[in-house]
Parts: C-alpha cells; structure tokens; sequence
C-alpha cells in the first residue's frame, strides 16, 4: 500500500468528520436559536393578549391609585414620577422637597390684578398630580371662607358625591358648593376618599375602558353641544348635532377614543365658576373661545340679580371675571385640536414595555420628552423642535408682560381719578374695560401652555386685553368729559366662520 495514499485518506476523513461537526453544531444553534424566537414569539402574543393580571378587584370606590398599581403596576409607576420636580423655561412646579415659587411675587402686576381675591395671597407655581389635593390644603388661600366646590377637580371625589346625593353623584354634586372647603374636606378625610384624582376618575374598573366621571363637565360639555359654536375638533359633537338629538349628548357613549384622551383632562384643566353662590359651572354654553365665555359669564345672574362676577376689585371697585386654567379650550383653538392630536398624545404619548403599548401616566411638559411626544408626527431634531416652541413662548410671554403693565396703568388711572373726584357712576366705563381687559389678560396668564396651544388665539386675546386696557385707562383720565365714550364695546372681534366641509 503507498503510505501517501493512506495518509491522504485519513487526512479526508479528518476534513470530513471536522465539517460533520461544525455542520452538528450550526444546525444546533438555529434550532436553539429558532426554538428562543419561537418561543419568545409566543411570550410576547401571550403577554399582549393579557395585558394585565387582575390580583386584586377595583370598584367604583376604589379611590387609592396603590391599589389599582397592583394590576397595572406600569401605569402606576409612572404615576408616581408626578411627585417629581420638572421645570422648562415658562413653567413646572417644586418636588417633594418644597412648595413651588410664587406666581405673585415673580410677577407683581398678578397680584395687583387679584386684589380682593385670595389669589392675591397666595398663587404659586404648578406642581404634578400627585400634589393636587395636598397644594390645595395648604394652600394659604384658605384663611379666606372658600366652597366645597374647590375639591371637583382636586380629589378623587364621586364616592362622596354619591353619598351626599343618596346614591346619586349629580345630586350630591349640586350640594357640594353650600358646604365650606374645610367642612367638605372634613368629610372626604372621613370618608375614606382623601387622594388625589385617582384611575376610577379616568377608567371605568370593570373594562378599564376611558371615561368621564365628573359632573361639572358633563353639564358643560352638554351645554356645548347645544349651543351654536363651531368645533370641528369633535366630529362627534357635530354628529350629534345633524342627529334627531332624541338625547342629550353623552360623551361616555357619543364621543370617540380620540375625543376621550382629550376629555379626560378637559374635566379639570379647564375656565370654571368655583364659589359659593351657585354650584359650580362651565361657561360653555357659547362656545368655548375667551370671547364667547365671557358673553356667557355675563349673563349670568346670582339669586339676587347682580350680574355675574368672581370678585370685586379692591382698589376700583370693579367686578372682575377670574379664569381659572383654560388649557382645554385654548388646545381647542389650536392646529394640533383641528389636527386630532388629544391631550394624552402629547402630555401622555404611548410607550413600548415589552409586547405591550402603554400610556405613560408621569403627565409632564411635551418639552421633557420630545422623542415620544412630538417626534412621532414632527421629524425635525429636537434642538429644532424647542426652538420653535420657545420662540412660541417667548412672545407670547413679552405681549402678555406687556398687558401686565397696562393693566396695572388702568387701575392707577381709576384710582387717580377717584382721588379727583370722580363719582362712581363716572368710572363704569373704565371699570367695565377694567372687567374686559383683566378677563382676556387673565385667560392667557392662568393658562398653562404660555401661548403654545393655539398661538394665533393666544396672540389676539392678548392684544384685546391690550386695548381694553389702554381704552380704560383713557376712560378714566377723561372722566370729566361724559361725552367721551370709550369704543370698547363696539370692539370685539366677531369670530371668523369655519370652512364649511364638502
């Protein structure tokens, strides 16, 4: 036998068994591979089939958020992040660790427009969620009488409505303003239901599907719907509308899960009468424009037939309309509205944890999360996305600094002229424009979004207060001439027809 020949044979057979191994082992690794993704596969389907384990039932008066986190404990982690400080150029509030900045202090002008309102005593900076009912108790506005009211939007409070109605919430709703703040308060920390807005406010707890609890909206949003104002931003307002309206509008039912992730927050970040004259009221019954609400305001009557107003002016004796926090309507002016990009898009946008989409619960500025709020529809950088918006702000706060300056001209002026001699009668007009301009200047400053929502809006009730403003300062200097009327009333802006739909 030829020793090469045989030693090229077992080198052959070496190669040969050398590839059969690497083969075994290649084949081994994607069937493991396979069978991992496989498997993983499955998981992930079984994860997203079952989007949460119900350890523990939650009922119509589970008002504790820690108890609906034992089932979606995702949501309620994120939650918890709202008893963080976040703070962007215009806005944010203080953490744990203090109470937020005062408004009236930064801002001097605030102050003086509050006088013979509590806001002038105390009015601070915003902070998250998790603080809504604690900033409310603390608040240093409580030395002055305040309304049950107060507590619609700042705690988890349908349980007690329900009991102070015998069951039925709306009835109770409609008492809660003859009860004072501390005396309501007193009752909530009895009941049990001493928390913060809490999941049951938002979820219904049997199909966690979205929904509207509170009373004052519901009326509010009712009251929208049968009015003649334009909103295009809810088709199923409009809807309802061309219907035979054989109900009322319903929004839990009539309203889209679009129109629900804006809802849900238009029942507390909204303008609302919160005394204790009457029971608490949105001003919605005309539309939901500054203008509109204000016509709505005005007339209104109290049971002892004086016209509507928050307070009386402590310096001029004006009746002052005060807003409270319009995010929800001036988003309703705004392109993203007319877009339908909801509240919860941006201040609540959609994350991925596994399989699963989840709504981020940490409610924050869209300015601290621009690669999930706003870069899922604008592909721009980030640096160029708050460019933009701070160019926004930033002009919206320098008008709105300057409103803040003739406000405080126009009380100086009724002031001045009072101390001339002026009679009472002789200083209504400017009072009146007094009433206008602080309305408008007010809407805007109490608003959260400094202008961002609907800039164009924003701009325009700025620029009425403006005028009001300048127009009642002139109105006071001239009060010795009584054929000088001011024009305001002749001023207001009719609003601009909507582009009807093909």
């Amino acid at each position: 036998m030829n020793p090469r020949s045989t030693c090229i044979g077992a080198a052959q057979r070496g190669v040969s068994n050398t590839v059969l191994l690497v083969l075994i082992v290649v084949v081994a690794v994607v069937a493991a591979a396979v069978t991992g993704l496989l498997m993983n596969i499955f998981e992930r389907k079984q994860e997203a089939a079952a989007s949460y384990t119900q350890l523990v039932e939650v009922t119509e008066d589970t008002t504790d958020a820690a108890k609906w986190g034992v089932n979606w404990p995702k949501q309620y982690g994120s939650y918890l992040l709202t008893a963080q400080a976040t703070r962007t150029r215009f806005g944010g509030h203080g953490g744990s660790e203090a109470l937020p900045e005062e408004k009236i202090e930064r801002d001097p002008w605030l102050k003086r427009m509050f006088l013979g309102y509590a806001f002038s005593i105390d009015y601070r900076d915003r902070r998250g969620h998790a603080f809504m009912l604690a900033d409310q108790e603390q608040t240093e506005r409580l030395t002055k009488p305040q309304t049950g009211s107060c507590l619609h939007c700042h705690a988890s409070i349908m349980p007690l409505y329900r009991s102070l109605g015998d069951g039925d919430a709306m009835k109770g709703f409609a008492e809660s303003y003859k009860f004072s703040y501390k005396d309501l308060n007193a009752k909530l920390h009895a009941s049990g239901h001493a928390h913060p807005v809490s999941c049951v406010d938002c979820h219904d707890p049997k199909t966690m599907q979205l929904r509207v609890t509170r009373p004052g909206f519901i009326q509010g949003i009712q009251a929208l719907a049968t009015s003649e104002a334009a909103v295009p931003h809810l088709p199923s307002i409009e809807r309802w509308r061309a219907s035979s309206r054989a109900k009322p509008y319903e929004p839990n039912t009539d309203a889209s899960r679009t129109e629900m992730r804006s809802y849900v927050c238009g029942q507390c970040h909204v303008e609302y009468y919160c005394s204790s004259q009457m029971p608490l009221t949105f001003p919605w019954g005309k539309g939901l424009r500054a203008g509109d609400q204000e016509k709505f305001w005005n007339e209104v009557k109290f049971a002892s037939g004086e016209r509507f107003f928050d307070y009386k002016h402590a310096e001029t004796g004006a009746p002052i309309l005060k807003a409270q926090h319009p995010e929800f309507e001036l988003w309703s002016q705004g392109v993203h509205a007319r877009s339908g990009v909801s509240c919860a898009d941006c201040h609540m946008p959609y994350g991925r944890d596994g399989a699963t989409k989840v709504t981020d619960h940490w409610v924050r500025s869209p300015l601290l999360n621009v690669s999930r709020a706003c870069q899922t529809c604008h592909k721009q950088s980030e640096t160029e996305i708050k460019a933009r918006v701070d160019q926004i702000q930033t002009r919206n706060f320098e008008l709105m600094q300057r409103g803040g300056v003739a406000i405080v001209a126009l009380i100086d002026a009724i002031n001045a002229a009072r101390k001339d001699g002026a009679a009472p009668e002789q200083l209504r007009a400017a009072q009146e424009l007094q009433r206008q301009a602080q309305w408008r200047l007010d809407f805007i400053a109490a608003e959260n979004s400094m202008g961002f929502h609907a800039p164009q809006e924003a701009a325009m009730v700025l620029g009425e207060a403006l005028d009001y403003a300048r127009q009642g300062e002139l109105a006071a200097a001239s009060w010795r001439s009584p054929q000088a009327k001011p024009v305001a009333a002749a001023a207001a802006v009719a609003p601009v027809a909507p582009v009807k739909k093909p």
